[in-house]
């Protein structure tokens, strides 16, 4: 990082306010974004700022933006909107966007026309140069506009990271698979990928600091490894990062079917702190649709994995995400898809109606079936998922389960919240001083939406 300039947007902004300034920082969308925001909030930190939860307390806004759903730029715009009022009571305020909506340039060209009080908009290539637009900005210079993509992976960016026990590490950053239905290449650009060495040197710096789960994160990381001088696959950097000395677990997401190898799953087999658990979106359980999706697996080759998965670790768990409703899918190829799920069993399901995204291939599709239809099918697998749920929940009754706890519990007063290693959710009566611990918990019952159980060592 350029620490000059760093030093320079922290003496502007001194001199703007008459009390140390404080940012409003929301990022809205996946876990990428979430951990976008926390290297945006680092650079502000570095910059003298403070933070507030509160946009009317704040200095500067900053809203690091999602355009996977058409619903989520349509909340981003009337977040902004809503600053309008703020922004005429306190010229001073700075009010700026980045993320993957701003790649999009009929979304900056709409930014320009119809929202004259944002001051600073940058795709997801420039979060580095943060400090530089804001210094643009101070110094009375226009407005700032900037798409240009990310042609590598920036190093050293700060962060502010979320106070408690688990952490995400992103190891690559793009996509290359132009889904039919997704926007994310567009807007992400190409994938590049992180030094292992540097993803080593992180995943090391989190457990000292007590960090005790730990999301290794891509568009898709089972494509880790492209662009490295050398070359190095995921499943060699699962292992490299497995070698880390500590009590602490590793997580990754997003898993791209055609990606994923007998190898992969060698070696979580084999680790001793990667998750027994795969997040393995399938989309649709019909060859055809899948196709048209332009996804590159077969669904024999899916269950294949499924298979050996489960040969080489009987306790291993999946989860997965699921499309109903994409343009020209047929009721006999929706029921493929709860055949699929009936077949696999998923201990947890992302499921979605197809929502059209413009500039994506999939919106000039034909899609004849009613959106009424298409509601009708979705609840049907929401009941499926919802049945297998509960059978493999109360089959785990009466188990000993080792449980990281992390937070409060739903439950009631005294109750602590965790996940197994295959990411189902416990409840026990605890006190607080026992999150971040990994304890045995008895399962003593089992809920829609998470398991009960008693905890039988804490010291």
């Amino acid at each position: 990082m350029d620490k000059l300039q760093l030093e320079r947007a922290a003496a502007l902004t001194a001199a703007r306010y008459d009390h140390p300034p404080l940012a409003f920082v929301h990022s809205f969308g996946c876990q990428q974004n979430v951990s976008d925001g926390e290297h945006l909030k680092g650079l502000l930190a570095e910059m003298g700022f403070g933070f507030t939860d509160s946009a009317e307390n704040a200095d500067l806004v900053l809203f690091n933006t999602c355009a996977v759903r058409e619903s989520a730029e349509d909340r981003v715009f009337g977040n902004v909107g809503a600053l309008k009022n703020i922004k005429r009571e306190r010229p001073e305020l700075m009010i700026a966007l980045c993320g993957c909506m701003m790649q999009r340039p009929e979304v900056a060209e709409r930014i320009k026309k119809s929202f004259p009080y944002v001051d600073i908009v940058f795709g997801t290539g420039a979060m580095h140069r943060l400090p530089e637009f804001l210094i643009r900005r101070l110094e009375g210079g226009k407005r700032v506009f900037w798409d240009q993509p990310a042609k590598n992976v920036i190093e050293g960016i700060p962060a502010v990271r979320e106070e408690g026990v688990k952490a995400w590490l992103p190891i690559m950053q793009g996509c290359n698979n132009f889904c039919t239905y997704c926007i994310v290449p567009y807007v992400r650009g190409r994938e590049v990928s992180r030094a292992p060495e540097r993803i080593e040197q992180e995943a090391r710096e989190l457990v000292g600091r007590g960090y005790r789960e730990i999301t290794l994160l891509g568009q898709n990381v089972n494509s880790y490894g492209r662009g490295l001088a050398k070359p190095y696959n995921f499943p060699e950097l699962l292992r490299r990062l497995d070698r880390v000395e500590g009590e602490y677990r590793l997580r990754f997401m997003t898993s791209h079917p055609k990606d994923c190898t007998r190898e992969l799953i060698d070696v979580i087999a084999q680790s001793r702190h990667v998750c027994r658990h795969i997040h393995l979106p399938v989309q649709s359980g019909s060859d055809r649709v899948v196709q048209a999706m332009n996804r590159h697996y077969h669904i024999d080759g899916y269950l294949e994995l499924i298979a050996y998965a489960r040969e080489k670790m009987p306790d291993v768990t999946f989860s997965s995400d699921i499309i109903v409703g994409f343009p020209g899918e047929t009721r006999e190829e929706f029921l493929e898809t709860l055949a699929l799920i009936k077949k696999v069993r998923y201990n947890a399901l992302f499921t979605f109606i197809y929502s059209r995204r413009a500039g994506t291939p999939a919106a000039e599709m034909p899609d004849p079936v009613p959106a009424g239809e298409k509601s009708e099918w979705f609840r049907e697998l929401l009941e499926v998922q919802q049945g297998i749920c509960c059978e493999l929940n109360e089959a785990m009754v009466g188990s000993v389960q080792r449980v990281l706890f992390d937070s409060p519990g739903k439950s009631g007063e005294g109750f602590l919240a965790g996940r197994t290693e295959g990411n189902v959710i416990v409840e026990a009566p605890g006190d607080r001083s026992l999150i971040g611990r990994f304890l045995p918990v008895k399962i003593t019952r089992a809920m829609n939406w998470a398991m009960v159980g008693t905890i039988l060592e804490s010291r």
